[in-house]
Order: structure tokens, then C-alpha cells, then sequence
């Protein structure tokens, strides 16, 4: 027996859910699809999707530590998920939506060491790490520090 897997959502832990999911759904045209509470530890949840089925599950609980990197290597120093990519079509459009939606630039488009993709990290508003990807038929393979 085979088993199929595809992407669901990614879960990402955040000290200010209301702020977040306001960013993230103005960064990426998410929607919200579910909002839960629970009493006991203090938590809340929200459930944010796109329509091309982009999904992620921004968590707050009460007590959460907060770690932010500076760079894209930075973040790989801790041995967990330090970031999640997103495809995009337009990477200098999509810094600039993001950004006008509360998140900062760590790292300015570049190509990546896989041929025909350029890519860009920038930080939400609590300092996740994103990585914005672009397949651009055009480029070849280019030195970059990530990737």
C-alpha cells in the first residue's frame, strides 16, 4: 500500500495572533477559515488559507518565548523549521506587498545555487523567517549565500 502526502498547512507559534493574522493576510491574500480558543493553556488559534490552497495555523499561547534571526543562516543554527518558502510569480512585487504589510527585508533578491530560481528572505512582524522563491526560466546558476 502507497500512501499519498501533499502540503496541508504549516503551524507557526506568534505572541500577537491579531496583528499576525491582519499581515498575513494582507502579505499573501490568506482568509481566515477557523478561529479557536481553548481555556487551558491559555491559547488561540487561527486558521488562515489562500485560494490556491496555501495554508498556515498561526498559534498564540500564552508564556511563548520569542526567537528571531537575523539572517536566513542565522536561523539555521537552531536545529528546527527556521523558515517556510512561498512561491511567487513577481519576487519584487511580492517583498513589496509583504513589506507594506508589516514585514522587513533581511535579504535582497538574489539567484539561487538551483539554476532558474531567484529568492529573497524577509521577516514577518515577530521576526519568522520567510523565503519568497521565484522560478525564472531565464537565469542560470548564480552564487548566492542561501538557497
Amino acid at each position: 500500500m502507497t500512501t499519498s502526502i501533499s502540503y496541508d498547512h504549516v503551524g507557526l507559534s506568534v505572541a500577537d495572533l491579531d496583528s499576525q493574522r491582519r499581515s498575513y493576510a494582507e502579505a499573501f491574500a490568506l482568509h481566515e477559515q477557523n478561529y479557536t480558543e481553548l481555556a487551558q493553556p491559555r491559547t488561540r488559534i487561527a486558521f488562515l488559507r489562500a485560494a490556491t490552497g496555501l495554508a498556515i495555523e498561526l498559534v498564540e499561547r500564552a508564556g511563548s518565548a520569542q526567537h528571531r534571526s537575523q539572517s536566513a543562516l542565522e536561523g539555521a543554527r537552531l536545529q528546527s523549521y527556521f523558515h517556510w518558502a512561498l512561491a511567487v510569480t513577481d519576487l519584487e512585487h511580492a517583498i513589496a506587498t509583504a513589506v507594506a504589510a508589516g514585514a522587513e527585508p533581511i535579504s535582497a533578491p538574489a539567484k539561487a545555487q538551483r539554476p532558474g530560481i531567484r529568492f529573497a528572505y524577509i521577516q514577518d512582524p515577530e521576526g519568522n523567517l520567510i523565503e519568497l522563491v521565484q522560478a525564472d526560466a531565464g537565469l542560470d546558476s548564480g552564487t548566492a549565500n542561501s538557497e
